[in-house]
């Protein structure tokens, strides 16, 4: 966990000022689809905010899968929205804290130094500025340092709007808590939105079950876990039948019936990976999921979670508050960013993958 503390926010120096007005700015960039290694430091135009949007001094930036992905454009199936033959946007990241540098027009509710958390649709995160609309944007507060902050748009939003979906009493923030403990199980529990997953819900007074590899045990712990086992050591069949109110896999690669047998009626199992095929990618197993939750009490709900502000200000406050930790595996450098990009991407990463851009 990362403990250093945050400034206050403070107008830009008269040094950022004049590196806002310049033409371009450094950035890592991807300009085919592939590996982390293909990804290059240039000077690109510089971002302009227009209507509506403010232009952003990115501080930290997250990684999360869905940049492996689109560095990879895997599944095929997105590339229409991506780019068809090398990425429309060619910076990786999306999740970045920062202070406002300059307001385009229309922008009332922000003022140049506020400090902010957001999330910037198909990236641009591993640069020196970014513009983003203004009102995906949430507040940072006091005390909340920008490694910190710029976990939480996709990874904890994410792991939030999973026990929304899985609507067990109790574990949706404005749920009334239940007549009993619920018991739930995660499965990856060791990546961004599995840590977020675990803590969230231990967080509400779940009893939380947890999978992961041996050697992040004690880190999903840490987050609130009761039992941690790894299900492809001990398989998720010698598991007692409806044993949980709900399941959220994050992990992948389990047959949906599987996770439908461990839930109780009335309970669900939550899809928030996107594993498949190359070309279809998750697409078959949602079909699946929509098949075998027809006439079932035990539903399979497939998540496409989405960028919403009021629950990044949510989670904001928790961590100002000091109930919710994000897991910081490691904050690399800004001349490190392909390198971060290549831990995540062979799939090392424990708890969040960072890179500071500010400093």
């Amino acid at each position: 966990m990362v403990t250093d503390d945050q400034e206050s926010p403070v107008p830009p120096s008269a040094s950022s000022a004049e590196e806002a007005e310049e033409t371009t700015m450094p950035a890592w960039v991807q300009r085919r689809y592939g590996p982390a290694a293909g990804t290059r430091q240039e000077r690109i135009p510089a971002a302009r905010p227009r209507e509506g949007e403010v232009l952003l001094r990115l501080q930290a930036t997250a990684l999360n899968a869905g940049d492996v992905r689109i560095m990879a454009g895997d599944p095929l199936l997105v590339r229409p929205v991506f780019g068809l033959f090398r990425p429309k946007n060619p910076v990786r990241g999306m999740d970045v804290a920062g202070t406002v540098a300059a307001l385009g027009d229309g922008v009332s509710e922000l003022q140049v130094g506020d400090a902010v958390v957001g999330e910037l649709p198909g990236g641009g995160g591993l640069a020196r500025f970014a513009t983003v609309r203004a009102d995906r944007l949430a507040r940072r507060p006091d005390g909340v340092p920008a490694e910190v902050a710029a976990c939480l748009p996709i990874a904890a939003g994410t792991a939030w709007q999973a026990w929304e979906l899985a609507r067990v009493p109790g574990l949706a923030a404005d749920d009334p808590s239940p007549g009993s403990v619920p018991r739930v199980l995660v499965l990856g529990a060791s990546g961004g939105v599995g840590i977020f997953a675990v803590q969230l819900a231990a967080l509400r007074g779940a009893e939380v079950w947890a999978t992961c590899g041996e050697r992040n045990r004690a880190l999903v712990e840490e987050a609130g876990a009761v039992r941690v086992f790894d299900h492809r050591a001990a398989p998720l069949g010698d598991l007692p039948g409806a044993h949980f109110d709900a399941v959220v896999d994050v992990a992948g690669g389990v047959p949906v019936r599987a996770l439908q047998r461990l839930v109780r009626d009335g309970g669900s199992v939550v899809l928030v990976t996107g594993d498949g095929g190359r070309v279809l990618g998750p697409v078959p197993r949602m079909i699946r999921a929509a098949a075998v939750s027809i006439g079932s009490r035990r539903p399979v709900r497939p998540l496409a979670a989405t960028a919403r502000p009021e629950v990044v200000a949510a989670l904001l406050d928790l961590v100002a508050a000091g109930r919710l930790a994000p897991m910081v595996e490691r904050v690399w450098g800004f001349a490190e960013a392909p390198a971060a990009l290549a831990h995540l991407e062979a799939g090392h990463a424990a708890g969040k993958t960072v890179v500071r851009i500010d400093g």
